[in-house]
């Protein structure tokens, strides 16, 4: 069955044998979250905001955006969410799983993001949502621990528990489709071994308590196996790893990752591009963090940080290609630190310095520091990704992809097919994810050419 949108109906008849099939946003969609800290219970106090018309949805590409269609003259800029069927917020439901025992209220007033007047207000929808024990290993988060955790006589079996979680939250809330958003700690880095290279050796792995076998790949497993699509939210390994990318693609489920794009590497995928569009030359870049929430914490550990650290330093290089323009680019520092400042909380402090040079090689600096709250940047990203994510299971064209590349905008490592180098750079990242749907509904692609208009 294929849903026609009010906007499609527009589309003139000759161009209707080019859109996709995409099936309608029917029944609820349950949004499962391994991590009910900071970023979980933000977004899903703002969902329920939102849905109550006490907030807005600021942020939120699906819920504010608009996408042009056809030539400027035409004036069709429909929302985003009028032109593709997305799933209503109405039709969201959560769980989620975590370390700690306390429900989402009860997690929110902790994390401190949002006020309490706001929170009081959803009271009773959060403190219904109750995190399922988890999968942990402190050996991939040191700093913290916590008693709301699994026990199973190997990975396997812990990953069987989770699908028993996913089976039981499908039933009893009555979802027709699910998502899983991570949105749990960094782990500590980790490079490929023998034991990720096929889905067969990595449950041989698992069954072995493989040691290589992070918990968010455990999580990964039991959705895929249980037909549920899956966003990375970290700078974890989880799904980069040929395994699940052999079992997305075997299964026809749409997976993406992985960071989520919030502070300082939203800049920097703002200013790079700059940079390189007007080739101006760039010495160094020094970035600092100072964050005190949980994430903050956790990345206090150099393992974690490693792992962030390996998310944060691609961006440049991706973008200005030292390879084509050494000169300016051949001989960048790039520096990255994240500092644990409890005092802090969510209210994460980004520094930039950025040494550039322009016309004959004359230096010149620019300094950026960015105040801003990493949750509330956060939150809108999880629920873009949710209905993104729910279209793209809806989609065959979009699912038999396995890696949804269009949906790189919200990350900052953007997953990719393998070998194939990601964008960076934040507006190519959103005319892919525009032109994308534009391909789905048979829509012109715009390219931004403009000739015909002074013919």
């Amino acid at each position: 069955m294929t849903s026609i949108s009010k906007v499609e109906k527009e589309i003139p008849d000759e161009n209707r044998s080019h859109i996709f099939p995409v099936h309608p946003a029917q029944g609820k969609l349950g949004v499962m979250i391994p991590g009910m800290g900071a970023v979980a219970t933000t977004f899903v106090a703002g969902v329920e905001a939102v849905r109550r018309g006490i907030a807005s949805p600021v942020g939120s590409l699906t819920q504010m955006g608009t996408i042009r269609l056809g030539k400027r003259t035409e004036g069709r800029s429909p929302k985003i969410k009028e032109f593709v069927p997305l799933a209503s917020l109405d039709d969201l439901v959560f769980t989620g799983w975590d370390i700690f025992e306390d429900d989402m209220h009860t997690a929110a007033l902790k994390a401190g993001v949002l006020e309490r007047d706001l929170l009081q207000k959803v009271k009773g929808r959060l403190r219904a949502i109750k995190p399922m024990k988890a999968v942990f290993d402190h050996n991939y988060v040191k700093k913290i621990d916590g008693p709301n955790v699994k026990k199973g006589k190997n990975k396997l079996d812990l990953a069987e528990q989770l699908r028993q979680d996913i089976r039981d939250f499908r039933k009893s809330s009555g979802a027709s489709r699910l998502i899983t958003m991570w949105c749990a700690s960094t782990e500590s880095f980790l490079q490929p071994t023998a034991a990720h290279q096929s889905l067969k050796a990595l449950e041989k792995a698992m069954k072995e308590n493989d040691e290589t076998i992070a918990p968010s790949m455990v999580y990964a497993y039991a959705s895929l196996m249980e037909d549920v699509p899956f966003a990375n939210g970290a700078p974890n390994l989880t799904l980069d790893i040929p395994a699940i990318l052999e079992l997305a693609q075997e299964r026809k489920l749409p997976i993406c990752g992985k960071d989520f794009k919030t502070g300082q590497t939203l800049m920097k995928s703002v200013l790079a591009p700059a940079f390189k569009a007007r080739l101006l030359g760039l010495s160094g870049w020094y970035s600092t963090n100072i964050l005190g929430n949980r994430d903050g914490e956790v990345l206090d550990d150099p393992g974690s940080f490693k792992t962030k650290e390996e998310s944060k330093l691609g961006l440049l290089e991706h973008i200005l290609q030292p390879q084509l323009y050494p000169e300016l680019y051949g001989k960048i520092f790039h520096k990255v630190r994240i500092n644990y400042y409890p005092p802090r909380g969510d209210n994460k402090e980004g520094w930039d310095n950025i040494d550039i040079f322009g016309w004959l090689g004359y230096p010149m600096q620019i300094k950026v520091d960015f105040l801003c709250r990493d949750s509330i940047l956060a939150a809108p990203i999880v629920l873009d990704l949710v209905l993104f994510l729910d279209l793209a299971q809806r989609t065959p064209e979009l699912r038999r992809l396995g890696i949804q590349e269009w949906l790189s905008f919200y990350f900052k490592s953007p997953m990719t097919a393998p070998g194939l180098y990601p964008e960076h750079d934040l507006f190519i990242q959103m005319m892919k994810l525009k032109n994308t749907l534009r391909h789905l509904k048979g829509e012109e692609l715009i390219t931004h050419l403009g000739l015909e208009y002074y013919d």
